[in-house]
């Protein structure tokens, strides 16, 4: 797809984009009695935050990540990864298919995030890790603010990912992708608002914002 068309669909995403902001917002404040977890998220979020800004940054484990990300986005969609490099300078991977979710992926899948909750769950179908529930808390806030902060980092510098697929649309898929992980995960953690009801409002601040427009013209 050309670039020119791109921009005319992250322009007609707009109203999405709007509405998904505003569901994540209702979701936040729904969710917001849930302190037991938010505390410890917080607390994991903040320690990372520390060590991102008083030690050198782990980019090898970064770079590995996003780069695995793409391999893995890829193996989903039903490509083939010919080759795959990662180190602290960069890294690359060869695959057989291309489209604009595999080159976005890095930016909005939060891969270790992801990696945290299925160990826990998955030791939890074995043994019973209630009783640790605090520390995948701490554990997930620090791997989901890995995932912001060096996200943040890399987008300072030219990325190949995003130019590709042109700057205005790669920021609404990022923004979007980024929204929607939250939309699924936060539910599923603080057990306040369904997944179904944070889509419904998703759908209905966005039915509302087109309105709005709507009525504009």
């Amino acid at each position: 797809m050309p670039k020119w068309c791109k921009l005319i669909v992250a322009i007609l995403l707009l109203p999405v984009c709007a509405g998904a902001a505003s569901a994540l917002w209702r979701v936040l404040a729904a969710s917001g009695t849930a302190d037991t977890i938010w505390v410890a998220i917080a607390s994991g979020a903040a320690c990372w935050v520390v060590i991102y800004t008083l030690l050198p940054k782990p980019m090898w484990v970064y770079v590995f990540g996003h780069e695995l990300t793409h391999a893995l986005w890829t193996w989903l969609l039903g490509g083939r990864v010919k080759k795959f490099k990662a180190s602290s300078k960069g890294g690359h991977v060869v695959v057989t298919k291309h489209n604009f979710i595999i080159a976005l992926a890095p930016y909005f899948f939060p891969l270790y995030a992801i990696l945290v909750v299925l160990v826990f769950t998955g030791g939890n179908a074995i043994w019973d890790l209630r009783p640790y529930a605090v520390w995948f808390h701490l554990l997930l806030g620090a791997a989901y603010a890995f995932h912001v902060t060096l996200t943040w980092h890399i987008l300072q510098s030219h990325q190949t990912d995003i130019s590709e697929q042109g700057y205005v649309f790669s920021a609404v898929i990022i923004f979007l992708g980024n929204i929607s992980v939250l939309l699924a995960g936060i539910p599923l953690l603080a057990a306040k608002v369904d997944i179904l009801t944070a889509l419904y409002w998703w759908r209905q601040g966005t039915s509302e914002i087109l309105r709005r427009i709507i009525s504009l013209i």
